[in-house]
């Protein structure tokens, strides 16, 4: 089976304006994450809606395509550059381009779920642990999965789901295994090309979650576990706490 990753990379973020480009210890946070993702798929690419990304990416030796600028999502951004690359992949990966510290092991974790033919399409969780606190949990920017016994998703919401009846809240840790979303997904190409034509759905308009159209339209969705924790980046606080998280890896290096 073969597997293609692409990185949807837009300059024009609301909160974070640039932020593809921003300077990571002498690396621009576009090329970390493209250098973490090769370690485990060669096949490697930026789609991207900027000429000053596409041209960066370019310069330290990745492959990158543009992409329309019109686009309403990144799983819409990875199957136009899906047809212009023109590859023969069974699957797509889809890395978001703010996620600079995303491991080689989570990766084999989503690339794992399609050793089953039936796999239409993939994502990861990650477990909410009492260290994380109750906070993290409540969080509506870290959504929250609820998965079957085959380890299907059920539902994906930005409340806390589910509800633990006659706990407080402040014990809910301690009572029910809750999901993070990791937000990186794989799709099976032809599952990609019939989920990019369907209309927005009542529920992904509600949660603003684009994964719900899929699910509201019968789609399954397989989940991977990982217990590694991501550092996605949204704001330019959350680069600086990124920054140093970078600068105490390398300080424990060797």
């Amino acid at each position: 089976m073969k597997f293609i990753a692409i990185i949807p990379s837009r300059y024009a973020s609301t909160r974070f304006p640039g932020k593809p480009l921003v300077d990571m210890a002498g690396k621009p946070m576009i090329q970390r994450v493209y250098e973490q993702v090769k370690k485990t798929i060669a096949d490697v690419w930026v789609a991207t809606d900027d000429n000053r990304i596409f041209d960066v990416v370019q310069s330290f030796g990745g492959d990158a395509v543009m992409t329309s600028a019109q686009l309403r999502s990144g799983t819409d951004r990875c199957f136009e550059a899906y047809e212009k690359i023109g590859t023969n992949a069974d699957v797509v990966i889809n890395i978001q381009g703010d996620e600079p510290f995303i491991q080689p092991e989570q990766i084999e974790v989503l690339i794992n779920c399609f050793d089953s033919p039936a796999v239409q399409l993939a994502t990861l969780v990650k477990p909410f642990f009492r260290k994380d606190g109750i906070e993290a949990l409540f969080n509506p920017a870290s959504p929250k999965v609820v998965i079957d016994k085959n380890f299907e998703a059920l539902y994906f919401s930005r409340s806390v789901i589910p509800y633990v009846r006659d706990i407080e809240e402040s014990r809910w840790l301690d009572h029910h295994v809750f999901y993070k979303h990791i937000g990186i997904y794989g799709y099976r190409t032809d599952i990609l090309r019939e989920i990019v034509s369907l209309p927005q759905s009542t529920l992904e308009k509600a949660e603003s979650l684009e994964q719900l159209r899929w699910i509201e339209n019968g789609y399954r969705i397989k989940v991977g576990v990982t217990d590694i924790e991501t550092i996605g980046i949204d704001t330019p606080q959350d680069m600086e706490r990124a920054l140093r998280f970078l600068e105490n890896q390398q300080t424990k290096k060797p």
